[in-house]
């Protein structure tokens, strides 16, 4: 899965270029026909591989709308990100539910497994029995939180329909959330590319928080 980490890097500095890059050099409009769709490509990617930083991504690219004043960028962003992490989740969901009913397994189940630790799999299948879809919308907003609640949904054999309605507002809130702090850092700066420093700098700490506290546990 190393393939990806470089695929990742070019997306954010496709995004940061496209914030400094003059109009002359490279028009709006191939911005936008090129960038929404790596965007929506790496979040995607990154929402069956989970070692892309789709939230910086996200962010960047709220940097880049806030500093060109465009709501309909915002707009299109909020869409595009939204509608790729919500297909993403679906989709490995969807493998997962296969490797279930698999003698075999599946390469996808393990993975997921994989990165669902036994406590916070636990963790997440009490809550979900006590909240049911409404921890699917929590689990996009915490790092790290999102494959235990699909784990814990697999093993509680919900159906594809069932996951994907309580993930659509998840993926909502996510799309939402990443976006305001892409354009809190934009606003805090006057050049497009210190906004997206500091974007890509918040979302890699508030990643890297749960693993922090779990270790220091």
């Amino acid at each position: 899965m190393s393939w990806t980490a470089p695929i990742a890097q070019a997306g954010v500095a496709l995004l940061a270029a496209s914030a400094v890059t003059p109009a002359p050099i490279l028009p709006e409009s191939t911005q936008q026909a090129v960038g929404y769709p790596m965007l929506f490509l790496l979040v995607l990617v990154g929402a069956l591989l989970p070692v892309i930083p789709t939230g910086a991504l996200v962010s960047s690219a709220a940097v880049v709308a806030f500093h060109r004043m465009a709501p309909f960028s915002l707009l299109l962003l909020f869409v595009t990100a939204s509608l790729a992490a919500f297909l993403g989740d679906a989709t490995l969901y969807w493998l997962g539910r296969r490797g279930l009913r698999s003698r075999n397994g599946s390469r996808w189940l393990e993975r997921i497994r994989a990165r669902a630790p036994e406590d916070r799999l636990a963790q997440a299948q009490g809550k979900l029995a006590a909240h049911g879809v409404a921890v699917l919308v929590l689990s996009r907003l915490v790092p790290a939180g999102r494959i235990p609640v699909m784990l814990a949904c697999l093993l509680a054999e919900w159906p594809l329909r069932r996951f994907s309605r309580g993930n659509l507002p998840a993926c909502l809130a996510w799309a939402v959330t990443y976006q305001l702090i892409g354009i809190l850092g934009g606003s805090l700066f006057d050049e497009p590319w210190q906004g997206v420093v500091a974007a890509i700098g918040l979302t890699l700490v508030i990643s890297a928080v749960p693993s922090v506290v779990r270790r220091v546990r």
